[in-house]
C-alpha cells in the first residue's frame, strides 16, 4: 500500500530529503557531472554513500545515469525530466542558504 502524506512538505522532504541527496540533486542542477566530478564537488561524502545515493536517486526517477560503453569506462550523471522539475526548489534553498550566511556570518 503508498504511503499517505499528511502534507505535501512531507512528500518532498520524503523524495529530496537527507543531506547527500539534496546536495547531490543541487550539482546535477548545474549541468552533466561524471562520477568523479560529482565526488570532488562534494566533500566529506564516501564513495559508497555516493553510490549508494545516486541508485537511490535513479531508483526514484530523479537521475538517470548514462553508461556510454567504452574503455576506460564513461559513465555520467544528470537530471531526468522528473528531477529538474525540483531545480525551482532546489535553487530557493541555495538562494535562502546564501541569504541566510549572509544574515549570521556563517562561512560558505
Amino acid at each position: 500500500m503508498p504511503k499517505r502524506y499528511s502534507c505535501p512538505v512531507e512528500l518532498t522532504v520524503d523524495v529530496v530529503g537527507g543531506r547527500w541527496r539534496t546536495v547531490i540533486l543541487a550539482r546535477l542542477k548545474e549541468g552533466v557531472h561524471r562520477y568523479g566530478e560529482l565526488r570532488r564537488l562534494t566533500p566529506g561524502i564516501s564513495e559508497k554513500m555516493l553510490t549508494q545515493r545516486l541508485r537511490e536517486l535513479e531508483a526514484d526517477g530523479l537521475v538517470i545515469r548514462r553508461d556510454h560503453g567504452t574503455v576506460p569506462p564513461h559513465v555520467d550523471y544528470d537530471l531526468t525530466d522528473e528531477g529538474r522539475t525540483l531545480i525551482p526548489v532546489l535553487q530557493a534553498l541555495y538562494d535562502w542558504g546564501v541569504a541566510r550566511a549572509a544574515r549570521t556570518g556563517e562561512p560558505l
